[in-house]
């Protein structure tokens, strides 16, 4: 439901989407499936006829409401400060969705993602990526490239890796293929290329022109505007660094005269060379304030998405320069909930951060989307140590689309958002995937052997009869992600099954009771009452439990601990299992 002004008309707001779930959405109690929040409610709280399941399409009919002509543009942006993790991805898949949906509809769309790489480096990152995505420790690279370039535009910095013409282009291209990886047509803009070309000169020219309207309408958000400020900071000719300090204005001529001074950044100071000197138009850029509205005039932006923190002092600030200093209308906005991960904000110097690659390491691109198709607006954790559950709300929300789950609100979610999460909106799937449950798949990844990982899905029931060697070979791809997950989190799947025979020997009390529990697998039993049977046996043979536990280990991974045995025994096929038990080859 799109916020309104006294007027009936759309407001400032950037939280264009209820916060109220409309009838029939689907939500479940614990609220982690179905909950694609609704437009279209009428006063009484009921969904009316425009509701729709996927908040994409809440979007869509916002932008379409003001009237826009195509191409559509809808953008993102960052600064590229860090490492290029999950976090930054946030803002091009909310983005992605929507122009999926607006070309859904018959528009033309441009995504486009701009790189605010004329900002100065204010510190030195921790960490930083490879080109391959693999987060690094500045030992591994030339971290002096860094420190000696402190207070230069990110344009102006050379890659520490020795790979691309600068640190802001080797940022920008682990984005572009973070995009890439997960099918995404996004435009990588430099705000650098933006001011070098003459695309950024009326904006600038506009602000400089009215100093006093600037200064009228930025002293309402910041404190540090006074009646001397002079919003423009030149790249010194001398030092290269970027300067805060304007002495003079000439419009007439497009240029600036400054001064080189230091810049706080935090407790600490990045000094200034002191040079005096003139620069153009082009030889600097706009404060943040300035160049986020001057970015939707330039690029014609019809909507945009943005964290939270934007929501309260950068969207208002924006809003009020667009319409009064630049004379245009703000693109429709949309505010996003961060997500944490695994409990915690990310932080790339608090090293909590995950990127595309190593998490397209432990799923699917598609299961990645569908992360990011749930509600925007809804805080999310992603605990890499539980991936198994997202995983398997992914498959239960690829069901509904088939029609295999009794929950009318989930279906009408899947029915809209599931052609987009799998990037198949022409061409919608008719066919099911086969799908191993995610855990079961870690279970198969103990075992190394292509053929037995396919004996055992086949066993349980996961794979048909008649299922393709294509579609065998997707369904069993899962099974490396998910070895994959066990070896990263060290969790219960992150052992090694032996598929030949150890060379073992126990006691006769020992391989009574191995016997005993292999003719009650044999009889049919599940894997919960095998673990319970476990400790029936070993009492009724009169051993110590965790040496009978420890026997069983060993036959099956030739080792003294691992998963809870009964259990993971359960998941097996069971004529092995009773032939292992029974010390059989």
């Amino acid at each position: 439901m799109t916020d309104r002004d006294a007027t009936g008309g759309p407001s400032d707001s950037p939280h264009i989407l209820s916060d109220r779930p409309a009838v029939g959405e689907g939500e479940e109690a614990d609220g982690d499936d179905g909950d694609a929040l609704a437009g279209g409610e009428t006063s009484d709280g009921t969904a009316g006829d425009d509701f729709h399941a996927f908040w994409a399409d809440v979007v869509a009919d916002e932008i379409e409401a003001h009237g826009v002509d195509d191409p559509v543009v809808i953008k993102g942006g960052v600064s590229p400060s860090g490492v290029a993790h999950l976090g930054n991805f946030n803002e091009i898949m909310r983005g992605y969705f929507v122009a999926e949906v607006l070309r859904d509809r018959g528009h033309e769309v441009r995504q486009v993602f701009t790189s605010d790489d004329k900002d100065p480096l204010r510190k030195i990152p921790r960490k930083l990526a490879n080109a391959d995505g693999e987060i690094v420790g500045l030992g591994e690279v030339d971290a002096g490239a860094l420190g000696r370039n402190l207070g230069r535009p990110y344009t102006a910095i050379p890659d520490p890796f020795g790979e691309r013409e600068s640190y802001a282009a080797h940022f920008a291209a682990l984005l572009e293929a973070d995009a890439d990886r997960l099918d995404v047509p996004v435009e990588m803009v430099s705000n650098t290329e933006l001011y070098a070309d003459g695309t950024f000169d009326s904006v600038t020219r506009t602000v400089l022109s009215d100093l006093d309207r600037v200064r009228e309408v930025l002293s309402a958000y910041q404190d540090k505007v006074d009646g001397e400020y002079v919003p423009f900071n030149p790249v010194c000719a001398e030092c290269g660094k970027i300067t805060e300090t304007v002495t003079g204005v000439d419009t007439a001529s497009e240029t600036v005269e400054y001064v080189c001074t230091d810049m706080a950044v935090g407790d600490e100071t990045i000094e200034g060379c002191g040079h005096e000197g003139t620069a153009t138009f082009r030889e600097g850029k706009l404060p943040w304030r300035l160049e986020w509205p001057g970015q939707w005039d330039v690029l014609d932006v019809d909507f945009e998405p943005f964290g939270k923190d934007h929501a309260e002092g950068s969207w208002p600030s924006g809003v009020d320069v667009a319409r009064n200093v630049l004379g245009i209308e703000p693109p429709v906005p949309m505010v996003y909930e961060w997500f944490t991960l695994n409990g915690e904000p990310l932080s790339s110097s608090a090293g909590n951060i995950v990127t595309v690659p190593e998490l397209l390491d432990l799923l699917e691109p598609e299961v990645l989307r569908y992360f990011f198709a749930l509600h925007p607006k809804k805080a999310r954790d992603l605990d890499v140590e539980r991936l198994d559950q997202l995983v398997d709300r992914f498959d239960r929300f690829e069901r509904a689309y088939f029609g295999e789950v009794d929950d009318e609100g989930l279906t009408a979610f899947a029915e809209r958002a599931y052609p987009f999460v799998v990037g198949r909106p022409e061409d919608p799937p008719t066919e099911k995937p086969i799908r191993l449950p995610y855990t079961f798949a870690a279970v198969l990844g103990m075992v190394d052997d292509p053929a037995f990982r396919e004996r055992l899905a086949r066993d349980e029931g996961h794979i048909p009869e008649d299922a393709s060697d294509e579609a065998i070979a997707a369904a069993l791809a899962r099974v490396e992600k998910a070895r994959n997950w066990a070896e990263r989190t060290e969790n219960e799947y992150d052992y090694r099954l032996q598929t030949a025979l150890p060379n073992v020997d126990f006691d006769d009390d020992v391989a009574a009771a191995l016997d005993d529990l292999a003719d009650f697998v044999a009889a049919g039993h599940d894997g919960e009452a095998i673990q319970s049977e476990m400790y029936e046996t070993a009492r009724d043979h009169g051993i110590e439990v965790s040496d009978f536990f420890s026997a069983g280990y060993r036959l099956f991974f030739d080792d003294t601990q691992g998963p809870r045995l009964g259990e993971f025994l359960g998941e097996l096929e069971r004529e092995y299992v009773v032939e292992r038990l029974r010390r059989e080859a």
